[in-house]
């Protein structure tokens, strides 16, 4: 069951969920970056300048969040997002370094 703020137990991390979030191109490069950073790295959703409403990144980012690809924390007056690294790779080993290996 998905915590408070939508993000799911690693063990509820679908596939289905995760290909559907990263079918968008938009979506994947946000991955692709936090993947290219260091673990544990924390961006701001306008960090990553993405070319869409403010409304639809929100939109992006939930959806990235509810497949259980990124970990968002509410700091002040914006959201940081960071990777969920481990446990992408403990789901869906190799997963990050196809996405990254995309760019």
């Amino acid at each position: 069951m998905p915590d408070d703020e939508g993000h799911p137990a690693t063990a509820e991390i679908e596939l289905g969920r995760v290909l559907a979030a990263l079918a968008d191109p938009l979506r994947r490069r946000v991955v692709r970056e936090l993947a290219a950073g260091p673990a544990g790295d924390a961006r701001t959703c306008s960090s990553f300048a993405l070319p869409v409403s403010k409304a639809t990144v929100t939109h992006h980012f939930r959806t990235l969040r509810e497949a259980g690809l990124i970990r968002q924390v509410d700091r002040g007056n914006s959201r940081m997002a960071t990777l969920r690294r481990s446990d992408i790779e403990e789901r869906f080993p190799g997963l990050l370094a196809l996405i990254a290996a995309e760019g």
